[in-house]
């Protein structure tokens, strides 16, 4: 058999070897190229632009659930310094006014006669089935109590309104606060008079002291049993 020329040998046996080490590469290369990465939030949390907002899981559930099973004892809602503040001259033990159910609603009252300065006041706990019906209740006692406005800082929610009462020449003035707290209500209710002036207390007097028993009232809610 004639040899071949030695450049023209050295070629043929190469090239099997090039030819397989390119084949190798080729099949090396398809599969270690990585999948293309599905789309990740950003560094500031939101979704990619094409992508389907998450749903929220604590939307209904903040709606449906309850924090609250039963109404607090009502007459010990509120302290000895804010009751004598509000109501002097009143026992700091209150009355409670009977209910039909005193899980779901209690109510305590506060009043007295210290000269001719008369105060009245009474506090309740209203404790609903959920939140949704909480905020509706919230809702349609607010509508029925035009003129006020909201208290910041009180429970989820809350609203106060004063208004000026005359009978005989005698003035009446009556502020009411009333404060939703998840699936429970607060409402106050505080006024008073002067019989010898006939004269009414000051706006802010009365829309101050009802805030305060407010207040003290929320934060009592934690006295009723929570779930």
């Amino acid at each position: 058999m004639r040899s071949l020329p030695l450049p023209l040998a050295v070629t043929v046996r190469v090239l099997p070897v090039v030819v397989l080490a390119v084949s190798g590469w080729a099949l090396s290369s398809e599969s270690s190229d990585p999948a293309p990465a599905p789309p990740t939030a950003g560094a500031s949390g939101q979704q990619p632009q094409n992508a389907p907002a998450a749903p929220d899981p604590t939307a209904s559930a903040s709606a449906g659930a309850k924090a609250y099973t039963v109404a607090p004892a009502p007459c010990s809602g509120l302290s000895e310094k804010t009751i004598s503040s509000l109501v002097p001259g009143a026992k700091s033990a209150g009355k409670e006014i009977p209910s039909t159910d005193k899980s779901v609603r209690r109510t305590c009252s506060w009043h007295a006669l210290k000269g001719y300065d008369y105060r009245w006041l009474d506090v309740s706990f209203e404790v609903m089935g959920s939140n949704a019906q909480a905020q509706r209740s919230y809702a349609e006692r607010t509508a029925r109590k035009s003129g006020g406005g909201a208290v910041p800082g009180l429970g989820d929610t809350a609203y106060s309104v004063v208004d000026l009462t005359s009978e005989d020449k005698q003035e009446t003035r009556e502020g009411t606060v009333v404060a939703r707290a998840s699936n429970a209500l607060v409402v106050v209710t505080y006024n008073g008079s002067d019989f010898e002036t006939k004269k009414a207390p000051g706006t802010d007097e009365i829309n101050k002291g009802a805030i305060k028993a407010a207040k003290d009232a929320v934060a009592a809610l934690g006295g009723g049993e929570k779930s």
